[in-house]
């Protein structure tokens, strides 16, 4: 979330009452200059007792006035809790919930500009978070979690030495590894060997990525195998983002650990207002895996399939055709490949050499993280991450790493999503689910009842009457608690758009084009679908940020043309931008860019044009049935004695992510 910074007389009023403390003040109660405090109080003359004043009649608090109170409260609590975040160092809650406490004000149908309280309680806590961000920014990247350059990108600028010891000793080492691709050593694959085994840097980074690896590499072993592509195809992923599911190429728009282009949309993955499955591990490496394939088929060798993947294959294409050489050491020695593409190779070669051989290139320190190893459930309704993470009870920041593909802290509206869980949380998670009705399971919480707990105070711990928080827990007001093991909370709902109308409210600081930038849309569309000119907006002006019901797509060009696989159906690019990814502002060129043909280092991007022929996907696009239900009983609380007779709609499988 980027808000610009407000004028905030906070610290200056501090200051100001502290410079008072000692002053001397006027009758009138302002500070004399030039004066000192005195030693000893002054004297108080006696007081003549007042007459009885009659009593003063205390206005009517109004429904408008109570509104304002109740907002206040809840934006308070979840500025608390962004805060009591960030003093834990979980950045990643702590935008959630400062988000949260913006959002309750923008969406609240209030007038913030005509009430003094509002926008005094607004310009607090824009101030205070953009503080606390400002902050986080010197530490880091801001609320966005710290990133590793990958091997590839610490390898860019090589110095290109060949040592014959190493290419002796890699040659050697070669007649005895065992791969599924036709490896080979020569001087350019020498260079990168002796650049990640013996440089601190460059051994260092490689050594981080193969232990990131070790979460996935017996799903991407399992996918490629199901696919039909080498083994150790795995190793792009080292040059591509050092197997790190949420990378994100700030100049191209690349993102996930293959890095696919916003608008790459023709193998299955969906990329919406709330998920971009770039950034989901199993479904991007699916979608990698066949689209190498794709790839070989055009081309027929690994070592320029690799390169197109990097480069586009109609570019490779091109190439083979003007050098008349379907080699890519050719093609390299003639200058007829980008600097990018012609280390790209070569990089990778290194990599999976030292994979194979990891103790005679000093990595037998190699302790590989462990697996991740999840329950997944899949939903049709939207939920909240947080009352996931109090059913479950794991932390949110869990849950996110579980669930890299999400945008939101809430799962998709009216479409189908695989939820990640720890591992053996499915059936605890249907159990509990089914105390909160469908559709308030955005909004409302699940407490787990501790010892000393009343209806009253966890009231006044979540900010609901104790009231409604018996009534929909099928208590009294007055029942006691023992034997509750959990109530749901009803706190009120924040108006969330659609993933079909997508609505976005304009908050200081916006222009069209960080809006388009946000959603992943161009400015020209952003400017067609509301009608109006230029960049600026008015804050508080809700803008269609998705494409409008019934506008025509007749208009849209799509990158790949008849280059690419053209039996599935694309998914619109609607989505927001990854908001854990590094922060830089991208420009509007860069919109331009990632909308057209150039790829993550700008050249042209993975599926390139240029002639090749159509094969046939075996992908189905993401579901987007929804299910309609009613929402079930309020009164399924954990605690009470009735169970939920609601659909399950939940399907669970265990996985290995």
């Amino acid at each position: 979330m980027h808000i610009r910074s407000h004028r905030s007389g906070f610290l200056g009023l501090t200051l100001l009452a502290v410079a008072l403390a000692g002053c001397k003040t006027s009758q009138s109660g302002t500070p004399i200059p030039g004066t000192q405090a005195q030693e000893t109080a002054p004297p108080v003359a006696a007081q003549q007792p007042a007459p009885a004043a009659a009593p003063v009649q205390q206005p009517q608090v109004t429904a408008q006035q109570q509104r304002v109170r109740q907002l206040i409260q809840q934006v308070e609590q979840a500025y608390s809790n962004g805060q009591a975040a960030y003093r834990k160092g979980k950045l990643t809650d702590a935008k959630s919930e400062f988000d949260r406490a913006v959002d309750l004000m923008l969406t609240s149908g209030m007038d913030i500009k005509t009430d003094a309280q509002l926008q005094d309680e607004f310009d607090r806590i824009v101030d205070g978070v953009n503080a606390l961000e400002m902050e986080a920014l010197k530490q880091g990247n801001g609320f966005a979690p710290k990133e590793e350059p990958t091997p590839a990108e610490v390898a860019s600028d090589v110095t290109f030495t060949v040592d014959p010891n190493i290419v002796a000793k890699a040659r050697a080492e070669l007649a005895t590894t065992k791969s599924d691709l036709p490896l080979v050593v020569n001087d350019y694959v020498a260079t990168y060997i002796n650049f990640f085994a013996n440089t601190q840097r460059g051994h260092n980074t490689l050594l981080h990525s193969f232990q990131r690896a070790g979460r996935y590499k017996a799903m991407i072993q399992r996918v490629m195998a199901e696919e039909g592509v080498p083994q150790d195809l795995i190793y792009l992923a080292v040059a591509e983002s050092g197997f790190n599911p949420r990378a994100m190429n700030v100049r191209s728009h690349a993102g996930g650990m293959w890095q696919f282009m916003p608008n790459d949309k023709f193998y299955g993955l969906a990329r919406t207002a709330y998920v971009d499955e770039r950034f989901d591990p199993e479904k991007s490496t699916r979608a990698y895996a066949r689209y190498m394939k794709f790839i070989y088929n055009q081309l027929g060798d690994w070592y320029l399939s690799m390169a197109a993947y990097d480069h586009g294959t109609g570019n490779i294409q091109h190439a083979v055709q003007r050098t008349g050489y379907a080699d890519f050491w050719e093609l390299y020695k003639r200058n007829n490949l980008p600097v990018e593409t012609k280390n790209y190779v070569p990089e990778i070669l290194a990599a999976i050499i030292i994979a194979n051989n990891p103790t005679q290139y000093g990595f037998d320190e190699v302790t590989l993280d462990p697996p991740i190893l999840t329950d997944t459930v899949t939903i049709n309704y939207s939920v909240d991450l947080r009352l996931v993470s109090d059913i479950v009870d794991a932390p949110v920041e869990e849950l996110t790493a579980l669930n890299p593909s999400m945008l939101r802290m809430v799962t998709p509206p009216d479409a189908s999503f695989d939820l990640h869980l720890p591992a053996g949380a499915a059936a605890l998670y249907e159990q509990r689910i089914a105390a909160v009705p469908e559709a308030r399971r955005t909004s409302w919480r699940y407490h787990r009842v501790a010892a000393d707990d009343t209806l009253a105070s966890v009231a006044h711990q979540f900010h609901v009457s104790a009231s409604e928080l018996a009534d929909v827990n099928q208590l009294r007001d007055t029942d006691p608690l023992q034997g509750v093991e959990a109530l749901v909370i009803p706190l009120a709902a924040v108006a969330a758009p659609s993933s079909r109308t997508v609505m976005y409210t304009v908050r200081k600081g916006d222009t069209l084009v960080t809006i388009a930038d946000r959603f992943g849309v161009s400015l020209t569309d952003l400017r067609n679908w509301n009608h109006i000119n230029g960049v600026k907006v008015e804050p508080g002006h809700r803008l269609h940020v998705a494409e409008p019901a019934g506008t025509s797509h007749a208009s849209r060009s799509h990158r790949h043309g008849a280059a690419e696989p053209a039996a599935e159906k694309p998914v619109h690019a609607l989505g927001e931008s990854a908001k854990a990814h590094k922060g830089a502002e991208r420009s509007t060129k860069k919109h331009a860019a990632a909308s057209g043909s150039e790829s993550k280092g700008g050249q042209k991007s993975h599926a390139g044009s240029g002639g090749a022929k159509s094969a046939p996907a075996e992908t189905k696009s993401a579901t987007t049935n929804s299910k309609s239900s009613k929402a079930k009983s309020a009164g399924a609380a954990a605690g009470a004695k009735k169970k939920s007779s609601g659909k399950q709609t939940a399907k669970k499988k265990s996985s290995s992510n």
